[in-house]
């Protein structure tokens, strides 16, 4: 239930209708109403009937949720210098915004959801036909929850020629079939087939970057495959991401909808998080898999925590964030050494990251500077994307790139785009990627994705 009256509602549109009718050009307006509780995956689920483009994020770490159903306003990127650009026509949609929020909450109001490729430079689309290069979505309707708050942001861009009536209805129309209290349908996922893309000529192209590793041509690499899967019915986007946040503890819960096709995922590895000046970021790099028991998971840990290829990988993760934050912030803290990062079917060495940024810089400043991270790309980091754009089997899209979320008060989180799935209609392309560097050995590399690839297939119809 809204705890705005319609009244109110009706006085904001007709209000802004006349001041776009004024000046001549359109009015953006975002409405913050306290909403009584509501399930999230209902939200997202019936919110298809609206329109086919919703987006979900949900924290790793604590209870915060965002499910954006529809479009506001939508940013793309036109150039290469893709982040300030993204940053100037959010800077830009904000001045010309009106806010009528009594609660300043983060997350509600005028927020853009949505992500970036990991290489501008790809020329080939297939499969990430429907995604651009950068999207950044303003919802129409956003659900927020915060602490066992729900609050639901309603944005609308008004143009001179429109009648406030016709508007109003509208939203009334879409908040009715929003608050409807249909139960999820849950109808069981079932795969019809599934294909491994080129494996041998992956392995191959593993141990040709180990040569060339030893060659001197660049330090590390981060190479990525390809599997494809096939469904008896289409999959719907609700089902999967209810049941990756069941069952993906310490991971941000994704997705990302656009023209009907689903980028979704359940990642551990946060990017940058910003809450008004204080930045933290992660350094996750190094992997293993979980014990059957707490003895064999303890020894494995250990393992992990004393592994030379690991632990150096972790370090060049380490070093080029420690470089890139103190670019733009200073009472930078990082310890000294990584801890064990759990997670259901592996386990990371981890290093976060603390900060304050330096005025006159933002987020996506932040994200530019950081992306791609050694764990996604390699060392240096030119060379390796080169090196990835050139010899990987596949086109990585928004896989290993950098998706997330801010606000107009200065907050916002980005995490970087793996244990992903691309779904399309009854097929999906799931990805994993993993570190090769000097010492690297083809069949343990191939192992080491196929491990990664078994969060997304245990919600695709089973391990």
């Amino acid at each position: 239930m809204l705890h705005t009256k319609v009244s109110q509602i009706e006085e904001i549109i007709e209000g802004a209708i006349q001041t776009a009718r004024q000046h001549q050009k359109p009015q953006l307006i975002s409405i913050v109403d306290r909403i009584d509780n509501i399930d999230p995956f209902q939200f997202l689920h019936t919110g298809q009937i609206i329109d086919q483009h919703r987006s979900f994020w949900q924290s790793a770490e604590e209870e915060f949720t965002l499910v954006g159903i529809g479009t506001a306003s939508k940013l793309y990127a036109k150039t290469r210098a893709r982040f300030n650009e993204i940053q100037s026509m959010w800077n830009d949609l904000n001045d010309q915004a009106v806010l009528y929020d009594d609660f300043n909450v983060k997350g509600t109001g005028i927020v853009a959801l949505g992500g970036f490729s990991f290489d501008p430079e790809q020329r080939n689309g297939v499969p990430w036909e429907n995604f651009s290069d950068s999207q950044m979505t303003i919802p129409a309707y956003m659900l927020t929850i915060k602490d066992d708050q729900c609050f639901l942001t309603t944005n609308v861009f008004l143009y001179p020629e429109d009648h406030p009536q016709q508007i109003i209805r509208q939203i009334k129309e879409h908040q009715e079939i929003l608050f409807s209290p249909k139960p999820l349908p849950y109808e069981p996922i079932v795969r019809s087939g599934m294909e491994e893309v080129l494996p041998e000529e992956w392995k191959k192209t593993v141990e040709r970057a180990t040569d060339d590793i030893k060659k001197g041509l660049l330090e590390k690499v981060v190479l990525a495959r390809e599997l494809r899967v096939k469904f008896q019915a289409p999959v719907q986007l609700a089902e999967v991401i209810k049941d990756l946040a069941e069952t993906q503890n310490n991971s941000y819960i994704f997705a990302f909808e656009s023209d009907g096709d689903y980028f979704v995922g359940a990642t551990p590895e946060r990017l940058a998080k910003l809450e008004q000046d204080q930045l933290v970021s992660t350094c996750l790099a190094g992997t293993i898999p979980r014990g059957k028991t707490k003895e064999e998971d303890a020894e494995l840990g250990q393992e992990l925590l004393e592994d030379p290829k690991n632990l150096q990988e972790h370090q060049f993760v380490v070093d080029m964030i420690r470089g890139a934050v103190e670019a733009c912030c200073t009472n930078v803290d990082i310890p000294a050494s990584p801890v064990l990062y759990p997670l259901r079917n592996l386990q990371h060495l981890y290093t976060p990251v603390t900060a304050t940024l330096d005025e006159g810089y933002s987020l996506l400043d932040v994200i530019e500077r950081l992306h791609p991270t050694p764990a996604l790309g390699g060392l240096p980091q030119k060379a390796s994307v080169d090196y990835i754009r050139e010899n990987e089997t596949m086109n990585r899209g928004w896989y290993a790139g950098p998706i997330g979320w801010f606000d107009s008060s200065n907050n916002g989180e980005f995490a970087v785009a793996i244990r992903s799935a691309l779904i399309k209609n009854d097929s999906a392309s799931l990805f994993a990627g993993c570190g090769v560097v000097e010492d690297s050995e083809p069949e343990a590399e191939y192992e080491e994705t196929a491990v990664k690839l078994k969060p997304m297939l245990s919600v695709l119809g089973g391990s």
